[in-house]
């Protein structure tokens, strides 16, 4: 075998295949995936796998949805396609009240029945870290469904009490009665390693997948509490040949997801 021989096996077993999702283009799918069946309601990704997610599911199975760029403006299925205005008061007076929206968030931390912290790390009166503020974490979760996107999934995020409840979990709106309880809708946590609900009991969280190439220990390993599991717990499932084909060529092709999800 010649040198030059030798390179080119090597670069080519170096480089992904359209049969080898990354575990990035995994994680996108699996945010697509959360916005099944929600037909034509204000999906409101934050975070770019989430957004990736919400474009590949509006130019697949879900051309009702109506897109933000989780800040201001309304956007289309193509990148870098605007459509629209929709500033925050819009969002107050036509999306939240109604709860035709799906928020996808962040979370510094998370607890097991989906209380999440994006405020403070520590004592509330002297806060080791200073964070976002709650911002319009519990008016989303107590009017719209919510789901969760966690690129590193981590005890120091899923632990058993959060610091400050921002985004309000199933626990905290049963506590506070009927005003929080009846849209109140925490669907799923994705993250770099799986994919929960809160379909445990006491809407305790529950591991329904494992990305590929992981496991349910480890996944449990990286958890802050025990988790309950799914019967079965299903491996979460690859993107199609033809959503590999949007998500490489069309939605993303600088490969910026890569960037946001650990290899």
């Amino acid at each position: 075998m010649t040198e030059s021989t030798t390179e080119s096996t090597v670069a080519t077993h170096a480089q992904p295949t359209r049969a080898q999702p990354t575990r990035a283009e995994v994680c996108v799918v699996a945010c697509a995936d959360l916005f099944r069946g929600d037909g034509e309601i204000t999906a409101s990704p934050m975070g770019l796998v989430p957004l990736l997610g919400a474009q590949l599911a509006r130019r697949t199975f879900e051309p009702d949805l109506l897109l933000t760029d989780g800040e201001a403006y309304l956007i289309g299925a193509q990148p870098d396609l605007i459509e629209g205005w929709q500033p925050y008061r819009k969002v107050l007076d036509v999306v939240v009240p109604h709860g035709r929206r799906h928020v996808v968030m962040g979370a510094s931390q998370i607890d097991r029945f989906g209380n999440q912290n994006i405020s403070a790390i520590g004592d509330h009166a002297r806060p080791s870290r200073q964070l976002l503020g709650v911002r319009g974490a519990p008016g989303n979760t107590v009017n719209n469904r919510t789901s969760y996107w966690i690129p590193r999934h981590g005890a120091r995020v899923f632990t058993d009490h959060v610091d400050v409840v921002c985004g309000v979990g199933y626990d905290s709106a049963r506590a506070a009665g009927p005003s929080a309880t009846r849209f109140h809708d925490v669907y799923r946590v994705v993250t770099n390693l799986a994919v929960l609900d809160f379909g445990g009991p006491g809407n305790a969280m529950r591991l329904l997948s494992v990305h590929p190439g992981g496991t349910v220990d480890e996944v449990q390993a990286a958890t802050g509490f025990p988790l309950v599991l799914g019967d079965p717990v299903a491996t979460t499932r690859l993107p199609t040949a033809a959503e590999l084909a949007l998500i490489r060529d069309v939605l993303d092709p600088d490969r910026r997801r890569d960037g946001e999800v650990p290899a």
